[in-house]
């Protein structure tokens, strides 16, 4: 579906000195030790939106690869594990405010939340005023491990993200028919949706079939497939009154968006083909009217242009461009 990427397209043209000196990086570690409720008291101070969604449609920037060992880009096996420019990368987006928000696990989170407030301090604008902050909660699927498809909540839970004033909540629910550990995960998601619905506090269920080929799990780029797992994914916990489907695009992908009346947002997956997810995105949106934007993580930060920002910037405005 994409053109193979080599490593230096993905890493040049972006220079993290650019947007986040690494004296401010380092910070981070002071403020921890200086005052660890630092990220807790501006995560419920900052500005937030009135509304999470004004025009029904997301551009989200996703940020939770790492806590699932899952850190290569094209052929660099640790691109995402260098967290100065990882985390540089992520500022930059922000910066430019070309998404709606962030999903990430709580350490990047938590490294935002202090940037926020280093930023005002030297006379810089907010960098997550106005911005949807959702936390990633099961991570537990290490990649690779012999329980991969037994995802639990490790990180934080329903009540800490409302406590956080958080925006949202994101759950990963991948389904091998041949493996007992996604049942495990499916009465999770469940009842975290159900949790999280109490609190009124939105999901993003992310819903992938799976099918493991060379000690591996694949995700099932099938229509069919993807139709099938929607289907048990909306039933989930008492009520979808508050869930979004992640969802990959694939071929024939109006079968799979056919399957719900629940807003979809389209993950970026593994790519760095950004051109051609943007009109994956562009089709998607035209011919699926519960198409409502994306959540894509290394299509924005780790381009083939090597340029995040303006990755970003071509994702949002097809997602926020007025409809006919």
């Amino acid at each position: 579906m994409s053109s193979p990427v080599t490593s230096s397209s993905v890493t040049s043209g972006f220079d993290p000195a650019s947007v986040l000196a690494r004296p401010m990086f380092q910070r981070i570690t002071d403020v921890r030790l200086e005052d660890p409720e630092t990220a807790f008291r501006n995560a419920q101070n900052r500005k937030k939106r009135e509304k999470m969604t004004p025009d029904g449609r997301l551009c989200i920037l996703a940020c939770d690869h790492p806590a699932r060992r899952v850190v290569g880009v094209a052929d660099q096996p640790l691109a995402m594990a260098n967290r100065y420019d990882y985390l540089a990368r992520i500022v930059a987006v922000l910066q430019a405010n070309a998404v709606d928000g962030v999903m990430a696990t709580m350490d990047i989170l938590d490294e935002l939340l202090i940037l926020h407030e280093l930023f005002t301090n030297v006379g810089k604008p907010g960098l997550l005023d106005d911005k949807l902050l959702i936390p990633s909660l099961n991570r537990g699927g290490l990649a690779g491990a012999d329980w991969e498809m037994d995802d639990p909540v490790t990180g934080p839970g329903v009540e800490t993200c409302k406590l956080w004033a958080m925006d949202g909540v994101k759950l990963l629910l991948r389904l091998c028919d041949h493996d007992a550990g996604s049942l495990k995960t499916l009465h999770t998601c469940a009842e975290h949706i159900t949790y999280a619905n109490e609190l009124e506090l939105p999901i993003f269920l992310e819903p992938l079939p799976v099918a493991k080929e060379s000690n591996a799990y694949k995700v099932q780029y099938h229509a069919d497939a993807l139709a099938r797992t929607v289907g048990v994914a909306c039933a989930l916990g008492d009520s979808p009154r508050n869930l979004w489907l992640k969802l990959p695009y694939c071929e024939n992908f109006h079968t799979a968006a056919a399957a719900t009346s629940l807003p979809i947002l389209l993950l970026g997956g593994d790519s760095t083909d950004n051109a051609a997810f943007a009109e994956n995105l562009k089709q998607a949106m035209q011919r699926s009217w519960n198409v409502r934007g994306v959540m894509a993580g290394r299509n924005v930060l780790y381009p083939a242009s090597g340029d995040p920002v303006t990755a970003a910037k071509t994702l949002y405005d097809i997602v926020h461009q007025p409809r006919d």
